[in-house]
């Protein structure tokens, strides 16, 4: 059992409840104070949690709303679970808490999640660095209240044609369209719009680059969905690994003629 006076920062995973790390499930159980991000965390994931412990929505605080029930948490030495979407890592704005709970003094951990980019791999049999055709994945996002640095702009990112996976964005996706195939895609390059992936409502579609603002607003999507872009999406051929070629060596099989 782990005592009180620590914060956990744990990833919820995509959404579906079981899609959380055994480690995240088992810290959610122990907790006597529960932070979670909103809409963005499936619900569900509170049924894992004492009926007898403090829960706050996010959502509607600010970073010093925050801070204050870390400072109440470590007067009453109670065990926090700061449960953000995915994984904390990715877009979780977490390093500001962080740096606040050490100048409280208070001790912290992470336990990572499954982003969103994986689960809706997932949802769509895809693998990202297919042979011959990607060996690279991005993840970004467009600019919005918060900037995106100029030497990392769609454009530039788009220039390499690997796999990307574009979050915070769907509510500017003519313009992030517009944006890629400027910087290099091709119209028809294979693209795929997942909404809430591996929730119990997912919509997931896959069709071209030229086509994903079409299909988003006539599904009413503008927000908690994921953006991919790339000939892995899609491949109409691709090379097979090396690792499973029985003429290739490895360090534990030798290969055949």
């Amino acid at each position: 059992m782990i005592k009180g006076g620590k914060v956990f920062f744990v990833g919820a995973g995509p959404g579906a409840k079981d899609l959380i790390t055994l480690r995240g499930k088992e810290l959610l159980e122990q907790a006597d104070m529960i932070i979670y991000a909103g809409s963005l965390v499936n619900p569900q994931l509170l049924e894992y949690a004492r009926e007898d412990i403090l829960v706050f929505d996010s959502s509607t605080m600010s970073l010093n709303e925050v801070v204050e029930k870390y400072e109440y948490a470590k007067e009453y030495d109670l065990m926090v679970v700061r449960l953000h979407t995915g994984d904390q890592s990715v877009y979780g704005a977490v390093k500001e808490q962080m740096e606040a709970l050490d100048e409280l003094g208070v001790p912290h951990e992470s336990c990572p999640g499954v982003s969103a980019c994986f689960g809706a791999a997932a949802s769509l049999d895809l693998e990202y660095t297919l042979p011959g055709i990607s060996q690279s994945l991005i993840i970004t996002r467009i600019a919005g209240k918060t900037a995106v640095p100029e030497k990392e702009s769609i454009e530039s990112f788009a220039a390499h044609n690997a796999s990307m996976a574009i979050y915070l964005s769907a509510g500017r996706i003519e313009e992030l369209k517009e944006r890629l195939i400027q910087g290099g895609y091709k119209a028809d390059t294979p693209a795929a719009l997942v909404y809430k992936a591996t929730w119990e409502d997912e919509k997931k579609f896959v069709c071209t680059l030229e086509e994903i603002d079409r299909i988003a607003k006539e599904n009413d999507i503008t927000k908690t969905a994921i953006i991919l872009v790339g000939d892995a999406i899609n491949p109409k051929s691709y090379e097979k690994s090396k690792l499973y070629d029985e003429s290739f060596s490895t360090e534990f099989r030798r290969g055949k003629k």
